[in-house]
């Protein structure tokens, strides 16, 4: 059986272990906050579900107790502020940095086998982090947020065709930001139909908009950021990994030369499964998609400097 550990009791992190306790194949969750009594209090509430939601999962919580991540497989970062209106994801670097490599050496001495999922903003610069100061191999440190904006695509084009998201196969590449991810339209498809066939070239132009924007409309809304669907994403992506699917997802991943990169993590398809990022898969782009690619890369490792003029890296 399994071990989670999540760290962050915020809405984020919250959501992620009652999706996954949900999926009802893990044996134990550690859901670990800074701030006292708020991750116990999400466990018990959690745990007075279990009968009525049919699950068996063991939620525990725990303040700032990091002995309790030991032996966990999967370690889920949530941790840092989030995301207010007006504020960017480079805005984010500063403070969350910080956090996120205080969290990474905490858990990997307490569960030095963990693999790293990684959810907190910025999330391409915060998964680069995790991986250069863990010194883990590449495939042991993912971040989630292709999973996320993929999702987002996937739920516009289903309102737009007003077909069900089931049927819907999109995926989005590139840096998890509103102006750094790519939406491949080109290649998304109703079962095997392209989309492009199916809707008008303005009515695609509006899909792509209204996902790049996805993350930024939520949090004008409701005034801070998302914590359903990247929850859940999390919980898609730990699940990918425990149950060794071997599906393709996309996720932030090490880049080695595939797609003309090297030393970033962003987001492209990958097989997941249990030993974590199993194969990264390249896709054809076209000459658009491409430029697109290379120059949401540019602005990742633009937001990557920071964290070495911080003295992070």
């Amino acid at each position: 059986m399994s071990k989670v550990s999540i760290i962050g009791a915020g809405n984020v992190g919250a959501t992620c272990a009652n999706v996954l306790a949900h999926m009802n194949f893990i044996s134990e969750i550690v859901l670990l906050d800074v701030k006292e009594g708020v991750a116990e209090g999400k466990a018990l509430d959690m745990m007075q579900t279990s009968k009525l939601c049919g699950f068996s999962t063991n939620i525990t919580g725990v303040t700032h107790r990091y002995e309790a991540v030991a032996n966990s497989d999967v370690v889920v970062i949530t941790s840092g502020i989030p995301r207010k209106p007006g504020m960017s994801r480079e805005e984010l670097i500063g403070t969350n940095a910080s956090i996120v490599k205080s969290v990474v050496e905490a858990s990997l001495e307490n569960a030095p086998d963990a693999i790293l999922v990684v959810i907190a903003n910025p999330m391409d610069t915060m998964t680069y982090l995790s991986l250069k100061c863990s010194r883990l191999s590449k495939n042991r440190v993912i971040g989630m947020g292709g999973i996320l904006d993929s999702s987002r695509f996937i739920s516009y084009l289903s309102q737009q065709l007003e077909i069900k998201q089931s049927n819907i196969h999109a995926m989005v590449i590139g840096g998890h930001g509103d102006t750094t991810m790519i939406p491949l339209i080109r290649l998304a498809t109703v079962d095997e139909t392209p989309v492009t066939e199916l809707m008008t070239p303005a009515q695609a132009q509006k899909v792509v908009a209204d996902t790049m924007v996805g993350g930024a409309t939520l949090t004008k809304l409701i005034g801070t950021s998302a914590w359903y669907a990247p929850g859940a994403g999390g919980a898609v992506l730990v699940r990918a990994i425990l149950k060794d699917t071997k599906e393709v997802l996309p996720c932030c991943v090490a880049l080695s030369g595939e797609y003309g990169h090297d030393d970033i993590c962003i987001g492209v398809p990958a097989v997941i499964g249990h030993n974590g990022v199993e194969q990264v898969v390249t896709i054809d782009l076209d000459k658009t998609e491409k430029d697109a690619f290379d120059k949401s890369a540019a602005s990742v490792r633009s937001m990557n400097e920071v964290l070495k003029e911080l003295n992070l890296v």
